[in-house]
């Protein structure tokens, strides 16, 4: 079984505009132009397609299922981590956010949940990990696009490849002030299942990050 996760096109959000609804955020032209990039170079037809209930990522997915017809396709709980409570924070700009940032990473509570709709780290980890039993009990070898979003989509590696830390532990390395995203947009992030563990298969030639 092969994954391939691939993070969203550039979002509204992401060209630093606010935002009011996280799963009604969309793409902007660039990200438009990116989900077609990466159904274009595409060399191999999946045997499913997965994407997250948000729009951002249903719109990347878009032109992949637009050239694989015939290939099933699934919404699966694989939407982005959601930290700070959506009721405060919508409709905020980053420079808003950033003190709350920091003190949330810096205190580095996989249990803490800030309100209403948001979730706690553990969760989060918790969603990876489901969506990783999901996928290993498929019965095709793959591969299986997953069209998700970039923290999501760090935390499936991070159950990867952190295996000996504890969601403490796996929190303290997420986030660092002042770093870009672990993971650009439309990146592409490799995993295989060879039983009884997943490998995160780290790529040799550049990834699709636009």
């Amino acid at each position: 079984m092969r994954a391939i996760f691939i993070r969203h096109g550039q979002s509204t959000g992401n060209a630093g505009m606010p935002c009011h609804d996280l799963a009604t955020i969309e793409l902007t032209e660039k990200g438009w132009s990116q989900a077609r990039r990466v159904a274009a170079d595409w060399t191999e037809a999946p045997s499913l397609i997965v994407t997250s209930p948000f729009l951002r990522t249903q719109q990347t997915a878009a032109p992949t299922i637009e050239r694989f017809p015939d290939v099933p396709v699934e919404v699966w709980p694989i939407e982005e981590f959601t930290y700070l409570q959506p009721s405060r924070w919508n409709g905020t700009l980053a420079a808003d956010r950033a003190p709350h940032l920091v003190r949330y990473w810096g205190e580095a509570d996989p249990a803490y949940c800030d309100g209403e709709g948001a979730e706690s780290f553990g969760a989060l980890l918790r969603r990876a990990e489901a969506a990783l039993g999901r996928l290993a009990a498929l019965p095709s070898p793959g591969p299986v696009y997953v069209f998700s979003h970039g923290q999501f989509i760090q935390a499936v590696r991070a159950v990867v490849t952190q295996s000996k830390l504890d969601d403490r532990g796996k929190m303290l390395c997420f986030w660092r002030k002042g770093e870009p995203p672990a993971i650009g947009n439309t990146e592409l992030v490799k995993f295989e299942w060879s039983n009884p563990r997943w490998q995160h298969k780290i790529p040799t030639a550049p990834t699709l990050s636009y």
